[in-house]
């Protein structure tokens, strides 16, 4: 898919940057994936060089981000492809008229062999590469190209200095394929790592660019494919969610409708003291489309919420024997003895079932009703937050953020039920194996009362007959954007 807004190249293989916004559910790629699309790229096509190619895009997108003070463009060119990336990078960047600083520390011995050859390329033009970076008052654009996909050991020493020069530096910084220190297929940082300002990957997106601590060093994220057709890509299980598909979307309804056609969400907690959990999810599940939403609140004093009278009220024994479209519980529920006994109820309930919040913690308290759980007919969906993750499974806070993508499948495979592991690039796994990154929200959501109103959200969108899989991820994905967004 082309970026619009560029004019069309009469080179169908020509690198050509797009935005990630322009496109819809692209796949995700682990960097085992990339080594083998470079390794089969190399065998079936001999004579053509995939780092030529990403060189020369990222030296066009380069281009354009350089300031116009004149002064110089540095490049951190590392020891393996990435840094052979950025030396092609570098000769592209002088034959259109800009200086430049190139800096490494790579043996030229011990590069790969296309690296190598980028190496011995800009030394016969009379390129000169730096041991350090030198003492300058400013430069127009940093290239980062010390550390790609490759990258398997925290950054220490000289690397890390480097980047902590890099980081204070003020212009604008272009990450080739990963920022340095990233994790591609965690997101977590390897010591310290590069932010950068722009982001240009190469062949496919990688799921560390879109999760944990990969948004807040990625900047704007660009994908050039270097002309690779989508059907010479191997299939993989995730995608980016980058916007709603058809499948995410309910149908228009019909002018001759009623309230009962939409269903009727049903939600327990709202212990005393937590209410307002509650009375946030079903306000959202109303303003997301519910026919008819009733509350079971523990605080049997709330029997009716002036802020939104649309709502229902109804002790939570006598709402689990109610014909529900759905039931959602776990907001403001507390961890009492009714509590239990309310969640060992829900989970015998003959509709889809949204846990969350404190009923996550009963389930990671209480073996059999985890048990319980993962035998159900009826779809089941877990929206946890990092902590609850941990101690469904176990575990530290510090892990689960880590392998966000695996601690999501874990999850998955393991209640038999679709989970939105939350946070930043929230993580949607299927029992299928598949999963999604989300691409929409951001540090606005970290508050108080934004996962009930994911509850809420998502119990609405099961209620009125959207598939549990699509329901959670167009629920995660809605949720990232204010109310006035499409």
């Amino acid at each position: 898919m082309a970026d619009p807004e560029r004019p069309t190249r009469p080179d169908p293989y020509a690198p050509m940057p797009i935005a990630l916004r322009a496109l819809t559910s692209p796949p995700l790629f682990l960097a085992a994936d990339i080594r083998a699309i470079e390794r089969h790229w190399a065998a079936a096509h001999p004579a053509t060089s995939l780092m030529e190619r990403a060189g020369t895009a990222a030296a066009e997108l380069a281009g354009t981000l350089a300031s116009e003070s004149g002064e110089a463009v540095l490049i951190l060119a590392g020891p393996g492809n990435n840094g052979g990336d950025a030396l092609v990078v570098a000769h592209q960047l002088v034959t259109q008229g800009f200086r430049v600083d190139v800096v490494s520390r790579a043996d030229p011995a011990r590069l790969p062999p296309d690296a190598a050859r980028a190496w011995a390329a800009w030394r016969e033009k009379g390129g000169t590469i730096l041991a350090d970076i030198p003492p300058s008052p400013g430069y127009s654009l940093v290239i980062d190209g010390l550390y790609g996909v490759g990258l398997q050991r925290d950054i220490g020493g000289e690397d890390a200095r480097w980047i902590a020069q890099v980081n204070a530096l003020n212009c604008p910084k272009l990450a080739l394929d990963v920022p340095s220190g990233l994790d591609a297929d965690s997101g977590r940082v390897c010591g310290c790592a590069l932010r950068a300002d722009h982001t240009l990957t190469f062949l496919g997106l990688k799921p560390g660019l879109l999760t944990a601590d990969g948004p807040d060093c990625v900047g704007e994220l660009h994908l050039d494919t270097l002309g690779i057709a989508p059907a010479d890509l191997p299939a993989t299980p995730g995608i980016a969610l980058t916007q709603r598909e058809s499948r995410h979307r309910l149908p228009v309804r019909a002018r001759n409708s009623h309230k009962g056609q939409f269903g009727h969400v049903g939600i327990i907690g709202g212990s005393q003291g937590m209410v307002g959990a509650c009375l946030i999810a079903g306000r959202a599940a109303l303003q997301q489309g519910a026919g008819s939403v009733t509350l079971g609140t523990l605080d049997e004093r709330i029997v009716v919420d002036y802020g939104e009278p649309r709502l229902m009220f109804a002790a939570p024994e006598n709402l689990l024997g109610a014909q529900l479209s759905v039931l959602a519980i776990g907001p403001g529920l507390g961890q009492s003895a009714r509590a239990h006994a309310l969640l060992a109820a829900a989970l015998v309930a003959p509709c889809p079932l949204v846990l969350d919040a404190d009923a996550l913690n009963l389930l990671a308290g209480d073996p059999d009703l985890a048990s319980q759980a993962a035998r159900r007919s009826h779809p089941v969906l877990l929206t946890p937050h990092p902590g609850e993750a941990a101690r469904l499974l176990g575990t530290s806070n510090a892990d689960i953020q880590a392998y966000r993508i695996e601690t999501a499948l874990r999850l998955s495979t393991h209640f038999r039920a679709h989970v939105a592991l939350k946070g930043a690039g929230t993580v949607i796994a299927h029992p299928d194996g598949r999963y999604a990154i989300n691409t929409s929200g951001g540090p606005w959501l970290a508050q108080a009362g934004s996962g009930d109103r994911l509850t809420g959200m998502v119990a609405a969108l099961l209620g009125q007959g959207m598939a549990a899989a699509d329901a959670l991820e167009a629920a995660v994905w809605l949720h990232g954007h204010p109310p006035s967004e499409p």
